[in-house]
């Protein structure tokens, strides 16, 4: 085995390992982390393949590097995006119930 096939097979484990984590965690932010992981497996199976083209003799092709560098991109802008959300999403939930509790000791 070579040393792109390991990486590909890396790959390939980190986008079901992501997918598991995205199906069976309930908690928001563990499915981002989760989702993460899942992405950062499909870029590397994206980067493999792109691999095994020039390894074969063929002249590289630079698009699916652009698109992988693009896709790391997006990828961090969403995770902060939806990291915020969570975050605001837990201060008013938070928030939500103290004024719950004081209207209930007051009452």
């Amino acid at each position: 085995m070579t040393g792109s096939i390991i990486l590909a097979l890396a790959g390939a484990g980190l986008v079901g390992l992501g997918l598991y984590g995205v199906i069976m965690r309930e908690n928001a932010l563990h499915r981002i982390l989760a989702f993460n992981v899942l992405g950062g497996g499909i870029f590397i199976v994206f980067g493999f393949a792109a691999r095994r083209g020039a390894g074969a003799g063929f002249a590289a092709d630079p698009v699916p590097q652009a698109l992988v560098i693009t896709g790391i991109v997006v990828a961090f802008s969403a995770t902060a995006l939806a990291t915020a959300i969570v975050v605001r999403l837990a201060a008013a939930r938070d928030e939500e119930h103290a004024d719950a509790r004081s209207a209930k000791d007051e009452g």
